[in-house]
Parts: C-alpha cells; sequence; structure tokens
C-alpha cells in the first residue's frame, strides 16, 4: 500500500517553527487534514492580528495617559507660578504699606506749621502736588479749596496768612516754614 503524506509549517506562540506530517490513507482524510491545516492557518493569523492591535491600543492608550499627565504637569505649575507671584506682590504691598514715607517728618512739619494746602480732587496740578508728598500726604493739612479763603487757582498753600499759589517745590515749602526734608 503506498501512503501520502500532507506536511505544513507554522509558527506557535512562542516563535518556532513547527513542521507536522500526517499519513493521509484516503483522499478524503487528505481533504479533512486540508482543511484542519487551514482552519488552523486562519486562527493564527487572526491571533496575531488581534495580538497586534492589542498591543497597538496599549501603546496609544500609554502615549495618552503620558499626554494627560504631561497637560496636568503643565497646568499645575502655572497655577502654583501665579499663586506666588500673588504671595510675592501682595507680601511686597503689605511690606510696603507698613514702612513709614519717605518725606512723613518734612509733611508732619508742615503741618506743626500751619501750612494748608488747599486742593482740588480732579485738579491735576493739585495731584501733582500730592504725588510729591507720595504716602506722606496723609500728614498734609490738606484742605477742599471750597473751604478756603478767596482760593481762585488750585493748588493754594497758606503759610502764615500769606498765600502761595500752584505747585510748591520741597524747597520752597522748606524755606517758608522753616521745615527740613530729606
Amino acid at each position: 500500500m503506498q501512503f501520502n503524506y500532507i506536511s505544513w509549517k507554522y509558527q506557535d506562540k512562542q516563535g518556532q517553527l513547527i513542521d507536522e506530517r500526517c499519513v493521509i490513507t484516503k483522499m478524503e482524510d487528505l481533504a479533512k487534514k486540508e482543511k484542519k491545516r487551514m482552519e488552523i492557518e486562519r486562527l493564527r493569523k487572526q491571533s496575531e492580528e488581534a495580538r497586534l492591535e492589542h498591543e497597538e491600543r496599549q501603546k496609544d492608550e500609554q502615549k495618552r495617559a503620558e499626554e494627560t499627565k504631561a497637560k496636568k504637569s503643565r497646568k499645575m505649575l502655572v497655577i502654583a507660578s501665579v499663586i506666588i507671584l500673588i504671595l510675592a506682590i501682595g507680601g511686597y504691598a503689605f511690606i510696603n504699606s507698613k514702612k513709614p514715607g519717605r518725606y512723613d517728618e518734612f509733611a508732619k512739619c508742615l503741618s506743626e506749621k500751619g501750612a494748608v494746602m488747599y486742593g482740588a480732587d480732579g485738579c491735576m496740578y493739585s495731584q501733582a502736588q500730592r504725588t510729591m508728598f507720595g504716602k506722606s500726604f496723609k500728614f498734609v493739612n490738606y484742605k477742599d479749596y471750597t473751604k478756603g479763603p478767596n482760593i481762585k487757582i488750585t493748588p493754594t498753600w497758606v503759610i502764615n496768612n500769606n498765600i502761595y499759589e500752584r505747585v510748591q517745590s520741597f524747597e520752597r515749602l522748606s524755606a517758608l516754614t522753616e521745615c527740613k526734608f530729606n
């Protein structure tokens, strides 16, 4: 009796090449063996495709997770920077608000000597005179021009019953009142 052989090769899960042979005694057995081999080959291909798709999905998910983590890190860095900046500005403002003004002593002396500044809140010249004193202006005896004696121009200083119109320099105010400024 003559034997017919059918053989096929495929890779197993570990990637090793497997060579299988079967002895075929009848032609119908040949068809069954060929169908089985083709089915195994089809399943192997499907399995390989599914594995590759799964690996690709895992890579995509990992990439998205890393991108999300990077975005969160950048967002947290920006938020932390803004908070630090706000705290720094607030701290600086608080510390500076507690420091005495540069001309505190000069402004106090002007008030003690009876100097009064009459001005208007909307007047840019009155505003310029205020700005010269900075934080120390709170010690200047300031009154609205409508409450002064015959005030026509703002700012106007009244020192020892004498009227001095327009913005006055610190040197002039010092000479008129004998107050020293730094």
